[in-house]
């Protein structure tokens, strides 16, 4: 058996755990409410039941498997039914002919409990023991309401063609705020933890993973690769695509394409409380600016400390992550240059913080707003943003 096929069945095993009661419900009982629910969703806004076909929507295609697949599932209609609102959990259906065998397990394949018939029961394989340093068991995400907000965006913006899902190829595209859908759910990378080097030479990192039923994981950025690659319909959703580098105002059918934000560290390293008032992190975020420093304390992005929001700027038509990459650039002279070791003691040098005065950062989106940024380079010397020679 490939890793690939070892850390698959690991992920559905997790699930076949003894299941945790909460509010008097099973984890695998709030899981299929919250798929149900989607559909329930999709059935109030449309006025209809969705729809197999490839000419439908890819959102419609996995409610309508996965709707079929509940009205096949007796154990749990009596969980449904008080929420069948709509009378959609009839007479038991056949899964629709339209979709071919890879369709069909692309689009419904994580979305339920496999049946019984792919279930292990009392027997375990060498092949099937878990490996600690691999094994992330998905657990409820207590949280889920501050992040449900961005997958409803994520979906609309996918709908709008304003992101678009592309083959996953590279695990560098592995980052804090990145999309993926794998195994038929929406994943969302809310934390990355400093990369290491594993027992095998290969470069790794413990991920934070919020998915789209409302479970979480603390996967490995690996575990999460080979997954990716494993799965025929395993995707990247890619960033916004918004238009031109730079763009002021907001008009009819905009969509706001994120925030420059700056941070001051509350690190109590001397170095940083030294020169505290003029060390700032420059970034761009899609997403609210209060999520993406939520876990600052065990991030090294955040220097492990809690930080404060000292300015942001909200961005129209900008395509945030060239807008990003330029902004570093410009203040490339000023990067703070300080060796820091993480929880582990390892050493890593932070790559987004800068000594340069708020007062300097304002100027600087004031270029971005007129168009003439690219013509400077920040001078440390002279503490001011200079034309470029």
């Amino acid at each position: 058996m490939t890793d690939s096929d070892l850390d698959a069945l690991e992920e559905e095993l997790a699930d076949f755990a003894e299941p945790d009661k909460k509010g008097g419900r099973t984890s695998r009982e709030e899981r299929i409410i919250a798929g149900f629910e989607d559909v329930l969703k999709f059935v109030d806004e449309q006025g209809r039941l969705p729809l197999h076909g490839e000419g439908r929507d890819i959102f419609e295609r996995l409610y309508a498997v996965r709707l079929d697949r509940l009205r096949q599932l007796p154990d749990v209609r009596d969980v449904l039914l008080k929420l069948d609102r709509h009378g959609l959990l009839g007479d038991v259906q056949q899964l629709s002919e339209e979709l071919d065998d890879d369709e069909l397990l692309a689009e419904l394949e994580g979305a339920f409990e496999p049946s019984d018939i792919e279930t292990l029961v009392h027997v375990e394989r060498p092949e099937d023991i878990k490996r600690p340093d691999e094994v992330a068991t998905r657990k409820p995400c207590t949280e889920f309401g501050k992040f449900r907000p961005l997958f409803d965006r994520v979906k609309q913006e996918l709908k709008a063609d304003i992101r678009k899902a592309r083959p996953f190829e590279l695990k560098a595209e592995i980052e804090s705020g990145r999309y993926f859908i794998v195994h038929g759910q929406i994943a969302y990378v809310a934390e990355k933890d400093e990369v290491f080097t594993n027992d095998h030479g290969k470069r790794d990192a413990r991920l934070r993973v919020i998915f789209d039923n409302g479970t979480e994981s603390n996967m490995l950025m690996r575990s999460l690769q080979r997954q990716l690659n494993a799965d025929p319909a395993g995707r990247r959703i890619s960033e916004v695509d918004a238009g031109p580098l730079f763009g002021s105002t907001s008009e009819e059918g905009d969509f706001g394409s994120g925030t420059i934000y700056v941070l001051r560290s509350n690190s109590k390293d001397p170095r940083i409380v030294e020169h505290r008032d003029v060390i700032h992190k420059i970034g761009v975020t899609a997403n609210d600016v209060a999520i993406r420093i939520a876990a600052a304390k065990t991030d090294p992005t955040f220097l492990f400390a809690d930080v404060e929001i000292i300015a942001t700027y909200e961005l129209f038509n900008v395509n945030r992550v060239k807008l990003e990459n330029l902004l570093h650039k410009i203040f490339e002279p000023a990067r703070l240059d300080l060796e820091m070791k993480d929880r582990f003691g390892r050493p890593f040098r932070p790559r987004e913080w800068f000594l340069v005065p708020l007062s300097i950062v304002d100027e600087a989106v004031s270029r971005v707003k007129d168009g003439t940024i690219t013509d400077y380079i920040y001078s440390p010397q002279s503490v001011a943003l200079l034309k470029a020679e």
